[in-house]
């Protein structure tokens, strides 16, 4: 567990207004019969795994942030991926040095997976988690650099759901402490792999996948961050 009274006051008033958030996206959503997951499967048709929602993907051509929503795996709904491309990413941030997968052939730039958010029926998060490389076609940046880009996700426009993109960021922001978490475990866990497979590429293994993994609760990430606001004083 993180252990949030060890953070700045700062960053858990940013933690407090992103859980406010979370919680306004769940009222307004509530009032019109949806959810999350509903805003982005809504007007898509029939529901089938592993196609992206919204088609296309959702990316903001501002900020270079970009997500989809998809299911494929048992003891969820679905999941969101949420990534980060290349003209969004501070300056510092470039890909370590690793094999060349044919799909970062077949792009003209670069970009990171940041996190993964498993979904409930009811379309609320139940969990977090990172993949290795092969499963989200991204190229590889290690965890400090990751840490780095997330701050500049940002899906700061109104399609395909202007809550549903003010809730995905949010997300970002209430669970940072533990996304930061798993990206630093993601790396560690795919360097094991490569010392214990050193005849395979560990990014392209397909027995490596889920590489980390928390699961989680928004109402009580909100009262940790409350409580540990409580401990610093005013």
């Amino acid at each position: 567990m993180v252990n949030l009274q060890t953070l700045p006051r700062d960053r858990l008033e940013a933690m407090a207004a992103a859980g406010a958030q979370v919680l306004e996206c769940y009222r307004v959503l509530e009032k019109g019969g949806s959810n999350v997951v509903a805003e982005f499967l809504r007007g898509e048709g029939e529901f089938f795994e592993f196609d992206h929602y919204p088609k296309g993907d959702a990316y903001d051509s501002d900020t270079h942030s970009q997500y989809y929503y998809h299911s494929h795996r048992e003891g969820e709904h679905g999941h969101f991926h949420t990534f980060l491309r290349e003209k969004g990413m501070p300056e510092s941030c470039h890909p370590v040095e690793q094999s060349e997968a044919e799909f970062m052939r077949e792009r003209d730039d670069k970009l990171s997976h940041l996190i993964a958010i498993s979904m409930d029926r009811a379309g609320f998060p139940i969990g977090l988690f990172t993949t290795n490389r092969w499963i989200t076609a991204d190229n590889w940046y290690e965890a400090d650099d990751v840490i780095k880009m997330l701050d500049r996700f940002e899906m700061d426009l109104s399609w395909p759901s202007w809550p549903g993109n003010i809730w995905v960021t949010a997300m970002l922001r209430l669970f940072r402490p533990q996304i930061e978490e798993l990206v630093r475990q993601r790396d560690g866990t795919v360097a094991d792999w490569q010392k214990s497979h050193p005849e395979n590429d560990a990014f392209e293994d397909r027995a490596c996948d889920i590489t980390s993994s928390w699961k989680i609760s928004v109402p009580a990430q909100i009262s940790r961050v409350n409580q540990a606001l409580a401990l610093t004083g005013a």
